[in-house]
């Protein structure tokens, strides 16, 4: 399996963004272009098109922490994407970027038969979320080799600390971006 370090779009939007994502800026991109990695060796052969999808579905997935300071960021990030997509030549893909955004945290697999990238999304996001425990199929040694290309930079620290934060402010509520 092929890392690819050559991801234009996503680098383009994180640009963007670089000063709303501040000191988390590296641990996020990081997490994008481990993401993005997985989504390539679960989806298999795709088009450059598909390729770019991905990336700004990659770019926009959790900008909802930053954009809004929420950890009920999928709305925002959303909302973040769809915008995007609407404005840079992605109208007729911003419904599925949407929904691999807003569906990244589901529970449940989600098959969409006429957007089979929201689900490679889903499980791509998995991996890295669970620090390459749950591997969806994919070896080992590629998900270290993803790992170690970009390290984690304290993303996942970010991830526990903001949990912590939700967790004590609505106990009730602990998790509002996970969806089934």
């Amino acid at each position: 399996m092929e890392i690819t370090t050559d991801l234009p779009r996503l680098d383009a939007i994180l640009a963007v963004w670089a000063d709303r994502l501040g000191p988390d800026a590296q641990g996020y991109g990081n997490h994008c272009r481990r993401m993005l990695q997985f989504c390539f060796a679960l989806a298999g052969p795709l088009s450059p098109r598909q390729r770019e999808l991905l990336q700004v579905a990659a770019a926009f997935h959790d900008l909802g922490i930053w954009s809004d300071h929420t950890v009920d960021y999928i709305p925002p990030s959303v909302r973040e994407a769809r915008a995007y997509a609407l404005a840079n030549g992605f109208a007729a893909e911003a419904e599925e970027i949407a929904l691999m955004v807003g569906t990244h945290h589901q529970v449940r697999a989600d098959q969409v038969p006429q957007f089979p990238l929201v689900e490679v999304f889903r499980r791509a996001d998995l991996v890295d979320f669970s620090l390459g425990l749950v591997r969806q199929g994919l070896p080992r040694a590629f998900i270290r080799a993803v790992k170690l290309t970009w390290p984690n930079a304290g993303f996942h620290r970010l991830l526990m600390r903001l949990t912590w934060r939700q967790l004590k402010a609505e106990p009730l509520r602990p998790l509002p971006m996970m969806k089934w």
